[in-house]
């Protein structure tokens, strides 16, 4: 006999492997020796530690909070199975800001010329990932051009100039 835990048989119990050897009398009022082959398989357990970045899929199901987690299965020989998960659960984050420049902006070595939404995606403390969004405005310098023609001196935004040139304010 092949069983899990434990077998019983006449009135007594087993939870060994081994021959069992009874002996009885027959009918006529002779020996009977009758030899139990047993076999007998335990219940087997697991556990797993895992620690995951936002939700984690384990036999089917999805799991977004820490916690242990139990799952009850049969192993190979019939008998009970039990696998324990020991999960840790950490978050990804997120943040937003915005912010406005003129002609152009760098974060992070990326520098942007026009206004727009920018994610640029890090690791937070936990391990997880950090996505950090930027709501971009740029806005362009105007630049005017004009000739000026002067006797020995020119005045232009309380600067004054004395020689011909090409002058920017």
């Amino acid at each position: 006999v092949a069983t899990c835990e434990q077998y019983s048989w006449d009135e007594v119990t087993y939870t060994t492997s081994g021959d069992k050897v009874r002996q009885f009398v027959s009918s006529q009022g002779c020996d009977s020796i009758v030899t139990l082959h047993l076999t007998l398989y335990q219940p087997t357990e697991s556990a797993q530690h895992l620690t995951v970045c936002d939700r984690y899929e384990w036999n089917g199901e999805s799991y977004t909070t820490s916690g242990i987690y139990q799952k009850n299965f049969t192993n190979a020989h019939g008998c009970d199975s039990t696998a324990t998960l020991y999960l840790t659960v950490n978050y990804s984050s997120t943040y937003e800001f915005d912010d406005v420049a003129c002609d152009s902006y760098t974060w992070n070595n990326q520098t942007y010329t026009t206004s727009g939404d920018y994610e640029q995606v890090f690791t937070n403390a936990v391990g997880c990932d950090s996505i950090v969004t930027l709501h971009l405005t740029i806005n362009y310098s105007n630049s005017y051009e004009f000739d000026a023609v002067a006797c020995d001196s020119y005045t232009w935004n309380n600067q004054t100039y004395t020689t011909s040139g090409d002058y920017e304010q």
